[in-house]
């Protein structure tokens, strides 16, 4: 084994060594010490912020630059959290918009889908939103760069969809329609992929993000989710699911307009 690190430099160890994370038991290796003890040696280290424990188990050595945050920012070390709960994981919703260039508004928590329950927590400046949501691994990622590596992003096309699924994460209805402005900008969209992602989400869902892209981005051909929704019965979908069912009926959509909406333009 190499030669044992004293506490106080692990943290930079770990950096020299292109380290972004150690858990407790090669923790306790490189420190010489029992597991039981790995805590306690790392006491005054957590303190100078110099290392931060993401988990129960986990420890994250925070670069120089961060030092006065408490942590690195979360998309610099979610993977590797992930990681460690062995949990399925996408950057999601709003803190996806905003890796694919959508910043009109910042979220206010870093969030997250993953495939089983991980609890909410803030490390550093980064305060996490876990949601729980089925078949994370078989929906359309992409692997995006990081300076630690890479996190695992919703596709632009899943991130259309999650924040029509679900408004409140979004930030409402309008801030929704915002962010698709944004996302369908220089035609980064793929309508296709669209209309075929929307196939694991209800039909409102693919309604809602229809009628909004037609609403704010009108250059786009929606064709394509148009027909791949046309088989899907059922009342007409309510633009916000909260609100009673009244309002005019879009016939191309199936939704009920039953609310006014005013995106940000």
């Amino acid at each position: 084994m190499a030669d044992r690190v004293p506490a106080n430099a692990l943290a930079d160890w770990l950096l020299a060594h292109g380290r972004t994370s150690v858990d407790t038991d090669e923790a306790a290796q490189l420190l010489g010490v029992p597991r039981g003890q790995v805590r306690t040696r790392l006491y005054a280290v957590a303190q100078r912020h110099e290392l931060v424990s993401a988990a129960r188990g986990l420890w994250i050595p925070v670069p120089a630059q961060y030092r006065t945050w408490g942590a690195p920012p979360g998309v610099q070390f979610v993977d590797d959290l992930m990681r460690h709960l062995s949990r399925e994981y996408y950057v999601g919703w709003l803190s996806a918009a905003e890796i694919h260039g959508a910043a009109h508004q910042r979220p206010q928590a870093f969030q997250v889908a993953v495939d089983g329950r991980v609890g909410n927590r803030t490390v550093g400046r980064t305060r996490f939103d876990f949601a729980l949501r089925a078949g994370v691994a078989n929906l359309p990622r992409v692997r995006h760069p990081v300076p630690t590596g890479f996190v695992r992003v919703a596709t632009r096309e899943l991130t259309v969809l999650d924040l029509c699924d679900e408004l409140p994460r979004a930030a409402g209805l309008s801030n929704a329609a915002t962010v698709l402005a944004e996302l369908a900008e220089d035609d980064q969209l793929d309508v296709h992929e669209l209309g075929r992602v929307s196939q694991v989400f209800p039909a409102a869902t693919g309604r809602r993000a229809g009628w909004l892209l037609d609403l704010v981005a009108p250059h786009l051909d929606t064709d394509p989710l148009a027909d791949a929704l046309q088989n899907r019965s059922g009342t007409p979908s309510l633009l916000r699911p909260d609100r009673p069912a009244r309002g005019a009926v879009d016939t191309r959509w199936h939704v009920r307009m039953n609310t006014e909406v005013e995106p940000d333009l």
